[in-house]
Order: structure tokens, then C-alpha cells, then sequence
């Protein structure tokens, strides 16, 4: 018994060096995100790829497999950033005072339906559960609370994200030299004299569109 729990744990941390090496989304998907800036339609379009994730895991749990714990694996570490996505996208346009409503109503509706076939695997006791249970008790973790994050009225979620957003700010600024502070809030004052930019939900590495071609 305890030789086998040694030999699991490798096995775990290994499959979790590799994870953290891979990209969550494929470049077709990574190209199609960058070609939706609109809150809600992008967080559609994340809950699509979810939706493919966790095909796939069903489909490699329908018939076991030798080495289908590692597509499992993957497949639900995948979904699991996904998630993250979405809400990242939900409070970045909450920041921005962009109305996602419609966006979080797809999305509470949909997590339902994961939820679903997460809670599912577990109980049908597969017998390589060990390889994969970290990730699927993540998974449903993640899901469970961006549902709960769905649900909630837009304007308190608003609140909320301001209030952490300053008291992270004035925790790091705890940790600065007075000088410092200084130098960053009057450079936060120019800053919000100058002409303000349009909120943008581009990402870092994402370029805009070339503004000499007509849009879409």
C-alpha cells in the first residue's frame, strides 16, 4: 500500500510539471478570442471551449484506455483555466463599468451543466480516479464558485472588485518607501489628467486590428 502511494505521487507531481508547461487553449482558439473584444460574446466563446474540454473527458472515460488518464488529466486542467477565463473577462469588464449580464446569465446556465458532469465521475469509481482526482476536485472547486460569481448582482460584484483592487494597491504601497508612494500617486495624477483612454479588453500580447482596414 505505501509502495504504491510512493510511486502515485511522481506520477502526480510530474503530470502537473507537464501541465504547467502546455497552453490551455489551442492557436485556433487563442486566434478566435482575439477576434472577440466584446465581454459578453468572449465569454461565450470560452464556455464553448469548457464545453469541448469536458467532451473529450467523456468520451475518454466511455471505454478505458491504457494512458487516458493523462487526456483526462489535461482535458480537466484545461477546463479549469477556461473557467478562469471567463470570470477574468467578467471582472475586467466590471472594472471597465461594461454591462456583462447577459454574458453571466450563459454562463450560470452552462456551469450547471458542468457541474452536472463533474459531480458524475467520482461516483462511477474509474479505476484510474487517482491519476486525475486533484484536477476534477479542482475543476468542480472553480465552477462552483464562478457559478456563485455568475448569479451575483453586477453592480455589488462591481463593489467588490473595487474595494479588493484598493486594498491590494495600499497593501503594496505598505511595503514602498514614502518616497516612492509619492513618485506613483502624482504620476497617477497626470496620468488621469491626460486624455483618458477607451477601456479596452485586449490582452497582453493581443494586437489591435489595423485602424487603416475597414472593419469586419
Amino acid at each position: 500500500m505505501r509502495r504504491s502511494a510512493i510511486l502515485v505521487l511522481p506520477l502526480c507531481m510530474a503530470g502537473l510539471v507537464l501541465a504547467q508547461d502546455r497552453d490551455f487553449l489551442t492557436p485556433a482558439e487563442v486566434d478566435q478570442v482575439r477576434e472577440v473584444q466584446e465581454p459578453n460574446a468572449r465569454m461565450v466563446l470560452y464556455l464553448k471551449f469548457a464545453r469541448l474540454r469536458l467532451e473529450l473527458v467523456e468520451q475518454a472515460l466511455a471505454k478505458y484506455k491504457p494512458g487516458r488518464s493523462l487526456i483526462v488529466h489535461d482535458a480537466l486542467d484545461d477546463y479549469s483555466h477556461i473557467i478562469d477565463a471567463i470570470d477574468s473577462v467578467s471582472d475586467d469588464a466590471l472594472r471597465h463599468r461594461l454591462a456583462v449580464d447577459k454574458g453571466s446569465v450563459e454562463v450560470a446556465h452552462a456551469e450547471e451543466e458542468f457541474l452536472a458532469k463533474l459531480n458524475k465521475i467520482e461516483p462511477a469509481d474509474p479505476p484510474d480516479l487517482v491519476r486525475y482526482k486533484f484536477v476534477l476536485e479542482d475543476a468542480i472547486d472553480t465552477t462552483e464558485d464562478s457559478h456563485q460569481a455568475s448569479l451575483e448582482d453586477s453592480k455589488k460584484r462591481s463593489t467588490e472588485i473595487a474595494a479588493a483592487d484598493e486594498k491590494e494597491k495600499k497593501d503594496r504601497e505598505a511595503m514602498m518607501p514614502a518616497k516612492e508612494v509619492k513618485e506613483r500617486k502624482q504620476a497617477e495624477g497626470t496620468s488621469t489628467d491626460s486624455k483618458r483612454k477607451i477601456p479596452s479588453l485586449y490582452r497582453p500580447g493581443e494586437k489591435k486590428p489595423d485602424s487603416d482596414q475597414p472593419p469586419n
